[in-house]
């Protein structure tokens, strides 16, 4: 009994045991889950508070942002009021002046035909007068004005004649005056001497040892010579120097050095001769390149292409009545770009024009046509300015003068061909040219004598007093000046005199 009472007792006990652990677990997760809601509730509190203060931050920023954006409007509203009540202003100026204007512009019309009323009036008014006093007078107003022209040159010639005298002598002393300074300094600063005009070159021999090598066996050498060069060479005129022709100026020049490096050197056979040529060709192609940019640049004209420049620089070789052409232009150059600045105009197109006028004759031996339309081609082709092409292509009168450059080059060309010294001329040529001078005056009507003096520079002209009268006499110079312009090519300029000489004879017995 006592053994079961004690089993009885210990699952009694273990029934307790288990029971209350339950009742303490349960205490304890009913004390940990009232503690966790309390941090939960805590937590929530925590974030309603943080919650609450960010919104109030972002109201306070709101209303910054929106203050600042609503004065940056308020600022433009102000400018945009200001700006549209300047506008209304200008709008109402301008309808005033739009206003004023259209009153002034009626005003104007009405004096406009108010004008013309009194101009038809006064128009009618003098045809009237006229009418009638041709009507009085029985003549037309032409004939009423050649008959009162005539009769008062009848009656006042002699003091027409004085006058005229009078005014001719003062208009040309200042007139005179002024082209001699422009003139004399031009002429005194360039009047640098010219060399002949030739087609040939000599080269200097030692000896006729060397001309025979020239020549060589059976004429192999100067045959050579010959083809590799394009000239002729002559070997017969003088003992001591051997002659080189052709008309190209280049090949002549190309010739020469080649036949003077080959004397120097002694040896002259075919495959030298070529070594020669090649070289000598090559030397006068960069002689060429300087000879244009020294010119360009003594010139004063700038940009100009290489090609062109090169052409520029074949004139060194060239002549024209003895005068050396490249010479010529750069002569040409000054004189124009001086007589441009004396007389306002464009220096710089002038002395272009000037410096370019001859660049045809560079190559007028291998292009069809003058060198004035080869030179207006070779312009345009390297696209140059178009006032250079109308000043260089009138100096020889084969295009109208279009700009007051073109005239100061044809100037230019005139004097620093005619200046004394500049060209040498055949005395064919020069008697030739005084011939037809004096041809030229002679067939006037009233002209008994006539002489061509100062190498052609001037003419003196006798008339026949009885046929040719003192106000005749003054339109016969003009003429004769005009046809001398228009028939003859001269240098420079030919002074014209006309003489009439009165001689009374009475005897005394």
């Amino acid at each position: 009994m006592s053994l079961k009472f004690v089993f009885i007792l210990l699952a009694l006990s273990g029934a307790a045991g288990i029971a209350l652990g339950y009742v303490l677990r349960w205490l304890i997760a009913l004390g940990q889950r009232g503690s966790l809601e309390l941090e939960i509730k805590q937590q929530m509190l925590d974030a309603k508070e943080r919650a609450a203060r960010i919104i109030t931050e972002a109201e306070s920023r709101v209303e910054i942002v929106e203050a600042e954006r609503l004065g940056t409007v308020r600022e433009r509203e102000e400018k945009l009021q200001k700006t549209e009540d300047r506008l209304t202003k200008k709008e109402e100026f301008l309808d005033e002046r739009e206003h004023s204007i259209a009153d002034e512009s009626e005003n104007v019309r009405g004096r406009e035909h108010e004008a013309a009323r009194l101009k038809k009036e006064s128009e009618a008014l003098l045809h009237e007068r006229r009418t009638e006093l041709a009507r009085i007078a029985q003549l037309s107003q032409d004939a009423a004005r050649e008959e009162l022209m005539r009769d008062i040159e009848q009656v006042h010639e002699d003091a027409f004649l004085a006058r005229l005298q009078k005014l001719e002598a003062h208009g040309k002393a200042r007139l005179e005056d002024a082209a001699r300074n422009i003139l004399i300094a031009a002429i005194h600063r360039l009047g640098n001497a010219v060399n002949a005009d030739v087609m040939t070159l000599s080269v200097p021999i030692p000896s006729e040892e060397v001309k025979g090598k020239i020549i060589g066996k059976e004429g192999r050498n100067i045959k050579a010579f010959e083809r590799a060069t394009g000239v002729d060479v002559i070997v017969d005129d003088a003992p001591d120097r051997i002659t080189l022709s052709s008309f190209d100026p280049l090949r002549r020049h190309i010739a020469k050095i080649a036949l003077e490096g080959l004397i120097a050197d002694g040896r002259i056979q075919p495959a030298k001769i070529e070594d020669a040529v090649e070289r000598a060709r090559a030397e006068i192609i960069e002689t060429v390149k300087q000879k244009g940019e020294q010119a360009a640049y003594e010139a004063g004209v700038v940009g100009l292409d290489s090609k062109l420049v090169a052409l520029l620089g074949r004139l060194h070789f060239r002549t024209s009545y003895g005068q050396n052409v490249l010479q010529h232009s750069v002569e040409m150059a000054h004189i124009a770009g001086m007589l441009a600045t004396e007389l306002g105009a464009k220096a710089t197109i002038a002395r272009a024009g000037a410096l370019l006028h001859d660049i045809g004759k560079a190559v007028d031996h291998e292009v069809q046509g003058t060198h004035v339309e080869i030179g207006r081609r070779i312009l345009e082709k390297f696209g140059l300015d178009r006032r250079v092409i109308q000043a260089m292509q009138s100096h020889h009168e084969e295009y109208p003068y279009e700009t007051p450059e073109a005239v100061i080059v044809q100037v230019a060309d005139a004097i620093s061909g005619g200046r004394p010294g500049a060209r040498r001329d055949t005395v064919e040529r020069y008697l030739e040219r005084l011939g037809e001078l004096e041809r030229l005056a002679s067939s006037f009507p009233g002209v008994e004598k006539v002489y061509a003096v100062q190498a052609g520079r001037e003419i003196r002209v006798f008339v026949n007093p009885g046929k040719v009268s003192d106000l005749a006499m003054h339109k016969m110079a003009r003429d004769l000046a005009g046809r001398i312009q228009e028939e003859l090519k001269y240098p420079g300029e030919i002074k014209v005199n006309i003489i009439r000489e009165n001689r009374v004879v009475e005897f005394a017995r």
